[in-house]
């Protein structure tokens, strides 16, 4: 992992870098979720999952209220308030843990901030919605930032890319959200324009990002990528995602997004306290 005195501020909480990898565990209020949409549905059940993954150790609580599986159906904003919104505002009267909002529109992004959630995930890096980086700037809150594009058309693939992730970061520094408040992902899954050997080429090289200098989430749980590898259904996927896991931990990244929180960190703890000898 790597060694740096700088921090993430997220809400209220400071995330300080090289000291462990943090964990955001994802809560989709979604019927149609590739890995368990329909399961947290009912705002009762959506919050008591949320606050089991705080106990089991989540730094960090992703809401999603739209599936991003491949082939996804676009919902309005009107219908991903309406799953969100009473969601968040539930965890918050009961916990001050960090919640992400996990949406590309800026409408929903915004009523999210203020109900109470702290990060803006953005699946198509502020380049879907051009009041995005507004919406993150007026309610001055942090954002992650992943690599998505519309078509599988590179060039060169990793050139690209990281053009694609510079091009998003500028987004963000040009409107004036701090760098303390940024975080990228590569964006791995067949959905967001990328080929089953692009995404196990990233994650084989995740090291490589830390050129761009800003701290890197990997979301691959559950993954496709995973799926295909070990030609498992998205609920059998527990040791490929942990296997996707201990590798980000290895090459530095500083956060995950996981669904299985618990078997997650203590993969960490174990790669974390193996590092640390080394």
């Amino acid at each position: 992992m790597e060694n740096t005195d700088r921090i993430v501020k997220i809400g209220s909480r400071d995330f300080p870098l090289g000291k462990r990898t943090y964990v955001m565990g994802i809560l989709n209020i979604t019927p149609d979720s590739f890995s368990d949409g329909g399961k947290h549905n009912r705002l009762d059940e959506a919050v008591e999952h949320a606050l089991r993954m705080e106990e089991e150790g989540a730094d960090i609580i992703d809401v999603g209220g739209e599936s991003t599986r491949p082939n996804y159906t676009m919902i309005s904003e009107e219908e991903e308030i309406e799953r969100v919104i009473p969601v968040i505002e539930a965890i918050r009267k009961r916990s001050d843990i960090p919640i992400s909002i996990d949406t590309y529109k800026s409408q929903v992004a915004d009523t999210a901030c203020q109900a109470g959630a702290d990060l803006i995930n953005d699946i198509w890096g502020l380049k879907f919605d051009t009041r995005m980086v507004e919406t993150a700037v007026k309610n001055k809150v942090s954002l992650c930032l992943m690599h998505n594009r519309k078509a599988i058309d590179y060039n060169d693939f990793y050139k690209d890319f990281i053009s694609d992730l510079n091009t998003s970061i500028s987004i963000a520094l040009d409107a004036g959200i701090p760098t303390d408040k940024i975080i990228i992902d590569p964006g791995i899954g067949l959905g967001f324009a990328k080929t089953y050997e692009m995404n196990l080429y990233l994650l084989g090289h995740l090291e490589r990002l830390h050129e761009l200098g800003y701290p890197i989430l990997l979301g691959a749980s559950r993954k496709s990528v995973i799926g295909l590898t070990l030609n498992e259904p998205v609920d059998n996927r527990l040791e490929g995602t942990l296997a996707t896991t201990v590798m980000a931990v290895m090459k530095g990244c500083q956060f995950v997004r996981v669904h299985d929180v618990k078997e997650n960190i203590r993969a960490i703890r174990m790669t974390e306290a193996i590092l640390q000898q080394r």
